[in-house]
C-alpha cells in the first residue's frame, strides 16, 4: 500500500481564512513542482500553535501511527508548533517510524544531510530550553524558600481527627467521609503519622549511649534496624 503525504496548515483565529488559503496554495504548489500527487490535507482553523493537542493535527498524526502517511509537509515550523520541545518530540517521532518531514519556508527537509544537522541542533536547543526553565523554576522555589514562604500545598486535611478515628478502628472510606477529605489524604495521614513514630523510636534509642554504640554507623543499616525507609523521614505532611 502506497502511503500519502500530509501537508498540515494552521492559522490562530477564525478571521485567518485567507492566510489558510495561502498555505494551501503553497503546500500545493510544493507538492506540484515536487511530482507529488497522492496528498491529503490536515486543516486547523482557529487553533493555538501553543495547543498540542488540534483536531486536524491530532488526526493526522493518528494516520501517521496507523502507517498511512509516509511524509508531512508544512508551511513553517510555526504552523505545526510554537515550541522547540513539542517540534522535537513530533520529529523524533517521525524519524523513529521512517516518515519524512518538509517545512517550505525553512527549506528543510529531514531526509537530507541539512535536515539531519538541523534535527540535530533542534535537540540541543530543545535540551538547552528545559535546562534553563529548570533553573529558573530551582532558582524560583530557592528565593521563596529564603523568604519564608511556604512550597507546596497547604494541608488542609483534619489530622487529629483522622486519626482518632483511624483508632477507633474505623476504614479510610468511612474516615474520609467524616472528615470530608480524600481517602488518599487518610492514607498520606497514616504515613506521616508512622514516620512520626518511626522518628520517636530512633530519638529514644539514639539518646541512650549504651545503644549507640552498639549500632552500625551505616545509614542504610540503621534502617534496617528499625524497618525503617529513610525517604519516609522527609515526607511532607500535605495532602
Amino acid at each position: 500500500m502506497s502511503k500519502k503525504v500530509a501537508l498540515y496548515c494552521r492559522v490562530s483565529t477564525g478571521n485567518q481564512a485567507t492566510g489558510l488559503e495561502a498555505q494551501v496554495r503553497a503546500l500545493r504548489d510544493y507538492c506540484t513542482r515536487n511530482n507529488i500527487t497522492d496528498c491529503v490535507i490536515y486543516e486547523d482553523e482557529n487553533q493555538s500553535g501553543v495547543k498540542q493537542s488540534r483536531p486536524a493535527l491530532d488526526r493526522m498524526m493518528k494516520d501517521v501511527r496507523d502507517g498511512f502517511i509516509g511524509k508531512v509537509i508544512v508551511y513553517s515550523f510555526s504552523r505545526y508548533a510554537r515550541s522547540v520541545t513539542h517540534l522535537l518530540r513530533a520529529l523524533e517521532e517521525f524519524k523513529k517510524i521512517n516518515v519524512g518531514f518538509v517545512s517550505i519556508t525553512e527549506s528543510i527537509d529531514t531526509n537530507t544531510p541539512l535536515g539531519s544537522a538541523v534535527f540535530t541542533i533542534l535537540g540541543a536547543v530543545a535540551q538547552l530550553e528545559r535546562d534553563l526553565i529548570a533553573e529558573r523554576v530551582r532558582n524560583g522555589l530557592a528565593n521563596a524558600k529564603a523568604k519564608g514562604i511556604r512550597i507546596g500545598r497547604l494541608k488542609t486535611r483534619d489530622s487529629d481527627l483522622i486519626r482518632k478515628l483511624r483508632a477507633s478502628g474505623m476504614t479510610f472510606r468511612d474516615i474520609a467521609k467524616i472528615a470530608k477529605c480524600s481517602t488518599g489524604a487518610v492514607g498520606a495521614e497514616m504515613r506521616a503519622m508512622k514516620a512520626e513514630a518511626k522518628k520517636k523510636e530512633i530519638n529514644v534509642v539514639l539518646d541512650n549511649p549504651t545503644v549507640v554504640e552498639k549500632l552500625p554507623t551505616s545509614d542504610v543499616h540503621l534502617g534496617q534496624v528499625f524497618d525503617l525507609n529513610i525517604s519516609d523521614l522527609h515526607l511532607e505532611l500535605a495532602e
